[in-house]
């Protein structure tokens, strides 16, 4: 014979019937579990964003590298992971910093022991940024200058090919030291070297270490191939 309290716990049961797998919790309405968002079910909807993709090979690429893996890791272990926050945040900022190589980068941080805590921060990018550009192909060089020529060029409705000649300084310098223009274009193109004579002293101390004269100077004269190469690509395009 079913009792009152049975009947009440039945009754109970089948009201709360709209339960959230992520997280369990149980709702009495469809519509309200529709709209119910739990910290689970947001890593769930934002798993394809750019900003979490890129946290998660920040996160394998973490333990593959110090050998902390003793099965093949993936996305349900990063979404359950306490790091999770860390890494996408990582995934972030590479992408709200629009960081030039994010992989590269990452290898970087690994191999130099950086601490998690500081993959954000600008210094710290900053000095990859340095050695990254020292060390990058040519090619990769001239094709992030000619996107951002392009995108300059769209916004002030002007030739791509004008970017340095007629550019806001002050943005030619932030494209510089944020590595969307390289010494390789600022060194042999006509525009570049007319960019060089036209700023301020100010400019130039700030963008200094990312054009450093001594440096490149002898890197050009070890590479004299790439430097035909890259002379010949900006002359044909106008720069």
């Amino acid at each position: 014979m079913m009792t009152l309290s049975n009947t009440l716990k039945t009754q109970e049961t089948s009201i709360t019937e709209f339960v959230c797998r992520f997280c369990q919790r149980a709702f009495r309405r469809e519509t309200t579990l529709a709209t119910h968002v739990c910290e689970q079910k947001h890593r769930h909807q934002t798993r394809h964003n750019l900003d979490v993709q890129l946290g998660l090979q920040a996160y394998l690429k973490f333990y593959q590298y110090n050998h902390l893996a003793n099965k093949e890791r993936g996305w349900d272990d990063f979404v359950t992971s306490p790091y999770y926050r860390a890494f996408v945040k990582f995934g972030h900022y590479c992408y709200n910093t629009q960081v030039i190589a994010p992989l590269q980068y990452l290898d970087w941080l690994l191999k130099n022991n950086k601490k998690i805590d500081n993959w954000c921060r600008d210094s710290v990018y900053s000095e990859f940024l340095l050695q990254h550009l020292k060390l990058e192909a040519v090619e990769d060089a001239l094709t992030r200058a000619v996107k951002w020529s392009i995108s300059w060029a769209d916004t002030h409705n002007a030739n791509a090919r004008d970017c340095l000649r007629y550019g806001n300084t002050n943005a030619i310098c932030h494209a510089i030291t944020t590595g969307k223009i390289s010494a390789w274009a600022i060194y042999h193109s006509d525009s570049g070297r007319q960019f060089l004579n036209k700023i301020s002293r100010e400019q130039l101390k700030l963008i200094y270490d990312y054009i450093d004269p001594d440096y490149w100077n002898t890197k050009f004269g070890r590479d004299p191939d790439n430097v035909v190469y890259c002379r010949d690509i900006l002359t044909k395009a106008g720069w």
